[in-house]
């Protein structure tokens, strides 16, 4: 019998009397799941996982509105004794998707332990690292089903996990970007979790560190699935905006900026968020419409703006 106190309590039965509740299809490992709570018990409050049994929430992660029947979004894994778990802390990185992580541990038969945002850490096996990785040490790696065990594993291989589908991306289009390489021309990203990207250096006033997430721009979808990135938007649809920041600052500054065409580029991107040369486009732009005249160094608002 349930304490008075208990967390958890039935609210609705079937007409016969019975409890029911809504059927799980399946829970996904390594995924987010919405599961419903079917029972409680000492070590928590078990949650339908369909055709893989009960799943157990523990008692630390069961939230105090949550009653018998309820759903409740979790992340599912296996735990060090290989039972399947549920957790409402939110991970790094779900299976199929990549992220740069810490490494925190090394077993000297397993492999590499990363921190992933939960309890319990992420194996990166020694056959899914090349070099081995070292203690403290960030890594850009994969989540991945590993059918083999049936367990929730990383690998840092992650060339040979790429989609190779062709590119769905249309030039300008925003994206989400992970920076996991550095070579001569630029920088390599991962595309959306699934595509690889390049990030030209002359497209850049800084180098974008290992690991460094950011929101890019489609500039061109090759014939061969190479995909080209640059971190402003093109043309026109970029300029604008950023012309009227700059007449926006000029106002907020009195009318005078100690910022032009010359500017160090990391100072440019420090105070209005782009590139030198889209910086330098937009200043072109509103010299040309006679807004903003150069002052060398600097630039001001023409009398008819002041």
């Amino acid at each position: 019998m349930r304490s008075p106190n208990s967390v958890l309590e039935t609210t609705r039965v079937g007409k016969s009397g019975e409890f029911s509740y809504p059927r799980c299809i399946m829970a996904r490992l390594g995924r987010r799941n919405t599961l419903t709570a079917v029972r409680e018990a000492q070590p928590g409050v078990y949650l339908d996982g369909g055709p893989l049994g009960e799943i157990l929430l523990p008692g630390r992660f069961i939230p105090r509105t949550l009653r018998i029947r309820d759903t409740i979004e979790v992340f599912v894994y296996r735990d060090s004794e290989d039972r399947l778990v549920a957790t409402t802390e939110t991970p790094l990185a779900c299976v199929d998707e990549f992220a740069c992580m810490r490494v925190k541990d090394i077993h000297e038969r397993a492999g590499a332990f990363l921190d992933w945002g939960l309890s319990k850490d992420l194996l990166l096996p020694y056959r899914e690292q090349r070099p081995h990785v070292e203690v403290g040490q960030k890594v850009v790696v994969k989540v991945m089903h590993d059918k083999e065990t049936d367990r929730v594993i990383a690998t840092a291989l992650i060339t040979q996990h790429f989609s190779k589908t062709k590119p769905p991306y249309v030039v300008d289009q925003e994206v989400d970007l992970l920076v996991f390489e550095e070579s001569p021309l630029g920088f390599g990203v991962i595309v959306e979790h699934a595509h690889r990207g390049l990030i030209y250096k002359s497209n850049l006033a800084s180098p974008l560190p290992i690991g460094t997430r950011v929101r890019g721009f489609v500039q061109e979808v090759r014939e061969d699935g190479k995909i080209d990135l640059r971190l402003d938007k093109a043309g026109y649809e970029r300029v604008a905006p950023l012309t009227e920041l700059i007449l926006q600052e000029l106002a907020k500054a009195g009318g005078r900026l100690n910022f032009d065409d010359s500017s160090a580029p990391d100072a440019i991107r420090a105070r209005f968020g782009t590139s030198k040369k889209a910086f330098k486009q937009a200043l072109g732009a509103l010299f040309k419409a006679r807004k903003i005249t150069f002052l060398s160094p600097g630039i001001e608002l023409t009398p008819s703006r002041s």
